[in-house]
């Protein structure tokens, strides 16, 4: 079930409007845009998906959007219309949502040059969350495949505290996401070579730290990313929780799009700041009270990106937002 919101440039494509009332529209519309012409970013929809849960990774290949819960069974495939296509089940819990406790909580996804979809867990326990999945979306072939020593490597990079939200394949290999909490307020970004998962124990990890806590009251944390190859841009978003660590939820707050251009030239950086920060809660009230935890690219260009972004509010479902931000 789908529960849409629509805005105003989509009365253009709906069949009641004849040619009469078409053209008052486009006055009015006119009229619309070039008030709001001056804004660089824009919502443009809104969708609930009431029956997949706690959606925590999200990317988009050939007219299909791939969408994996923390806590669900299954990755869910909708098309270009974002309308439900398929699905692989992973797991076979008889709850829609996995317990917590028993959670893999799969919280990264990418897609790779040769087809298939990586999936991740956080590694914020073991080893129940230090699993990853390889998976052939046409075939529906899979393979889990353990990450512990890997994660292990990572936390003697000098991260305190363990947990991937987020991983994004780009030229010189991939790119992980740990997020910090209020207890270890600290994001990191973690680089590191293709086919890590085969060569554990000596593949290359380097990691850096990645912006500054600027909320006083809550921790804004790294909760998904991707990479733009166009502009070798890192785009991440960023929630706002009232969590003490980094296993348990927290009330939300504001939820943000961060950007990084030139990426690949930082990556033996010590620490990075964004080059863009978008406030969204402040940009749409519609992000009020969403905790964006995921980001894929739909469409690149030289100006803008065309983006999906996808929350998890810990109730049960997820929503999805299209938006345009410019470069």
């Amino acid at each position: 079930m789908f529960i849409r919101f629509f805005y105003p440039s989509d009365l253009f494509n709906q069949p009641f409007l004849g040619r009469r009332y078409a053209g008052i529209a486009f006055i009015f519309f006119s009229l619309f845009n070039w008030g709001c012409s001056s804004q660089k970013h824009m919502l443009q929809e809104k969708i609930l998906l009431p029956d997949y849960p706690s959606a925590s990774g999200i990317d988009y290949r050939d007219q299909a959007v791939y969408i994996i819960g923390d806590d669900a069974n299954n990755l869910l495939i909708l098309d270009s219309s974002l309308q439900t296509k398929d699905s692989i089940s992973l797991f076979h819990f008889a709850e829609k949502r996995i317990p917590k406790k028993l959670k893999p909580d799969l919280e990264a996804m990418t897609l790779l040059d040769d087809g298939n979809i990586l999936l991740t867990g956080s590694g914020s326990s073991f080893p129940t969350r230090s699993i990853a999945w390889l998976i052939n979306p046409k075939t529906k072939i899979k393979d889990s495949i353990r990450l512990d020593t890997f994660y292990q490597r990572i936390t003697l990079q000098g991260i305190q505290e363990l947990n991937i939200e987020g991983i994004a394949a780009y030229p010189g290999g991939f790119i992980l996401a740990n997020r910090g909490s209020k207890g270890y307020p600290k994001n990191h970004l973690i680089f590191t070579r293709r086919n890590f998962w085969k060569r554990q124990t000596n593949v290359e990890i380097s990691s850096m730290l990645a912006g500054a806590n600027t909320d006083s009251s809550q921790f804004s944390g790294i909760s998904g990313i991707t990479y733009a190859s166009k502009q070798d841009a890192l785009i991440l978003t960023i929630s706002t929780e009232d969590t003490r660590n980094n296993m348990d939820d927290g009330a939300i707050g504001t939820s943000y799009l961060w950007i990084i251009r030139n990426i690949s030239s930082k990556k033996n950086w010590k620490a990075v700041n964004p080059d863009i920060i978008i406030n969204l809660d402040q940009l749409d009230p519609k992000f009020i009270g969403q905790k964006i935890e995921s980001v894929c690219i739909l469409k690149e260009t030289s100006s803008r990106y065309y983006l999906l972004l996808a929350a998890d509010n810990d109730n049960g479902s997820s929503t999805l937002f299209k938006m345009v931000v410019s470069k």
